[in-house]
């Protein structure tokens, strides 16, 4: 009898231990009736990246968002009250993974996180416990972009083309940025590197297009693309030509500028070869420009155009060959007496420019001569051979020929 007692005692003892260790042990469930409702941070979701999603679960409640696309919160708060604080919400992904997969509730909210790798696609979000479950489902990488804005800096090149850096910017449906996800680029046109970039954390991805041509970039990020075009001026000038392009030191020649139909030109430069610049300034129309050589050789000469923005174009050349110019030297006698006056005269091309005539004697008693005339007197104080000689100086003191006679004094 004692011992049955004993037993009685220990068990009511034992019993509320017990109960207490049960409860414990089962986890504390939604309460039939409860509905859960999911509302992500975000309705898309990078690559490598995650997005709270905050599950609210109410007793005799209605069921509200997640049952839009792409997470979209549709429907509304229906009456009810939040379940007891540490129900239990287990959570599931169809892709990447929930941190944590279980977590239980305060004032009828539990908060997880879906984060995501390197694969793009759906993620189908469910929330359960007890016999009350919810689905979301979200956007992940490419299958987020929802448009594709593509941008370049500069918009337009000089005639000689060049660099460019392109921008492409990725976002979701709502506008906000998607990050992580690959965008390829492509161009009919010069060429881009790199042809695939990854979006930063603003959804950017950047490449640089080189091109020498009016260029149209494309870039696509899953089933979304966008295309840019990236102008390059045509050539300010058609044309740089020389009339004639053989002549001789002294002799003019015509060089003609010729722009082309609409070009916007604030200079041109010519560099005639000989050490000579000339700026044009403004050319709307073809332009001659008249120009000298003084002295002979071959004379390269560049014409470049500046637009408007200050920028040089590749220049425009063309050759002049420039020989000795054909200079006579005549004497008034050819046997002159002693001490009688002997008058020389030099003769050029017509149209030639000369700046000056340098006469020189092989009788040393007589100086050399520097003149502007073409013509020198003088005489001989004694007899024998005499040698002539006369140099012509061009405009800007270079030589353009020379010529010699010898004469008998007698």
């Amino acid at each position: 009898m004692v011992t049955q007692r004993r037993v009685l005692l220990f068990s009511l003892i034992a019993l509320p231990f017990a109960i207490a260790y049960g409860c414990d042990k089962v986890p504390l469930l939604a309460p039939t009736g409860a509905a859960i409702s999911l509302i992500p941070q975000a309705t898309s979701v990078s690559l490598n990246s995650e997005v709270t999603i905050t599950a609210v679960v109410m007793e005799n409640g209605q069921q509200f968002g997640g049952s839009g696309s792409g997470g979209a919160v549709t429907g509304r708060v229906g009456a009810g009250t939040p379940v007891q604080n540490g129900t239990v919400i287990t959570f599931t992904t169809s892709l990447g993974r929930i941190e944590p997969s279980e977590a239980r509730t305060h004032d009828g909210q539990a908060t997880v996180r879906l984060v995501t790798g390197t694969s793009s696609g759906s993620a189908v979000v469910t929330a359960f416990s007890g016999g009350a479950s919810s689905s979301l489902t979200l956007k992940v990488g490419t299958a987020a972009a929802g448009r594709v804005i593509l941008t370049t800096t500069p918009q337009a090149l000089g005639a000689n083309g060049g660099s460019v850096t392109v921008q492409a910017l990725v976002t979701d449906e709502g506008g906000g940025p998607v990050g992580g996800v690959p965008v390829t680029f492509s161009t009919d046109k010069g060429s881009i590197s790199p042809s695939t970039a990854a979006t930063d954390g603003s959804g950017v991805a950047t490449a640089t297009l080189t091109t020498t041509a009016t260029a149209k970039i494309t870039a696509t990020a899953g089933a979304q693309s966008g295309t840019a075009t990236v102008n390059v001026n045509a050539r300010g000038l058609a044309s740089f030509t020389v009339a004639p392009a053989s002549t001789t030191a002294g002799s003019p020649v015509v060089f003609t500028v010729t722009p082309t139909a609409g070009a916007n030109i604030s200079n041109v430069r010519i560099n005639f070869g000989d050490g000579e610049v000339r700026d044009l300034g403004p050319v709307s129309a073809a332009q001659p420009v008249t120009k000298v050589y003084t002295s002979p050789g071959i004379f390269t000469a560049t014409a470049t155009a500046i637009d408007a923005s200050g920028a040089a174009e590749s220049p425009f050349s063309t050759t002049v060959i420039v020989s000795a110019a054909a200079v006579g030297l005549t004497a008034s006698s050819n046997t002159p007496a002693v001490n009688t006056a002997v008058t020389f005269t030099a003769t050029v091309p017509a149209g030639t420019a000369v700046d000056h005539f340098v006469f020189t004697f092989s009788d040393a008693s007589i100086p050399p001569r520097t003149t502007s005339n073409p013509s020198t007197t003088v005489s001989f104080a004694s007899r024998g051979q005499k040698t002539v000689r006369v140099d012509v100086f061009g405009i800007g003191g270079g030589q353009i020929g020379s010529n010699q006679i010898t004469i008998d004094v007698q």
